[in-house]
């Protein structure tokens, strides 16, 4: 006669096992991404949990509050197999590379140096004097830099939004920023001839009904 208590204290004992071994490994990965001991350790408390679940019901009719599904040990392995290389396989090797334009209108330069100029007071270290900004290009690479590096930096009064365009594509590889000239303008942006074009979305300035009425005079 089978032995239901016996089996199910054993099944309860590799949860609080599994458990244990999922912990130990979390703590060693210390937040590393995919790291392989945390997928194997929460495999093996996934299926320790389903078994023990499947027990629980088959002797008595009860569940217990964990919803998992048994992960075949064999599929776990290949999640982290090794290619040539020593890299993990990936069936989606492809990079996607997002290319953004927006081009603005500057109203007033004096104002837009003025704005420029604060911002990089604000980042100088205090007792030492902020060199001046120099030319409109200047101006607006330091209201990039002193925000957080987004166009969303450029949202100031002293720059007019006019059309903009964003590309997605599929990539080959990603960009090697090494391989071109730091005053290339058009390298880093070229597409390669194997780059597939995903979706352009068009941006238009938000105009408000008076704004609208302006322009239109």
């Amino acid at each position: 006669m089978t032995d239901q208590h016996g089996e199910l204290d054993a099944a309860l004992e590799r949860v609080i096992d599994a458990a244990r071994a999922h912990l130990a490994a979390v703590r060693a990965a210390q937040g590393r991404i995919d790291d392989d001991a945390v997928w194997q350790a929460y495999v093996g408390l996934n299926n320790a949990s389903f078994a023990y679940d499947e027990q629980l019901l088959d002797a008595f009719g009860e569940v217990t509050p964990w919803d998992v599904e048994s992960i075949d040990p064999d599929e776990a392995d290949e999640r982290f197999a090794a290619v040539e290389g020593g890299e993990s396989a990936d069936p989606h090797p492809r990079v996607i590379s997002v290319r953004q334009r927006r081009d603005y209108r500057v109203p007033s330069v004096a104002a837009l140096l003025r704005a420029a100029e604060a911002a990089r007071r604000e980042g100088t270290p205090e007792g030492d004097e902020s060199a001046p900004v120099e030319g409109v290009g200047e101006a607006v690479l330091e209201l990039l830099q002193s925000g957080d590096g987004s166009l969303a930096a450029l949202d100031v009064p002293e720059l007019e939004p006019l059309d903009g365009v964003v590309m997605v594509s599929e990539v080959g590889t990603p960009v090697d920023l090494e391989s071109f000239d730091d005053d290339d303008p058009v390298g880093p942006f070229q597409p390669a001839a194997d780059d597939r074009l995903v979706g352009r979305l068009d941006e238009h300035p938000f105009l408000d009904p008076d704004e609208e009425h302006d322009h239109a005079h």
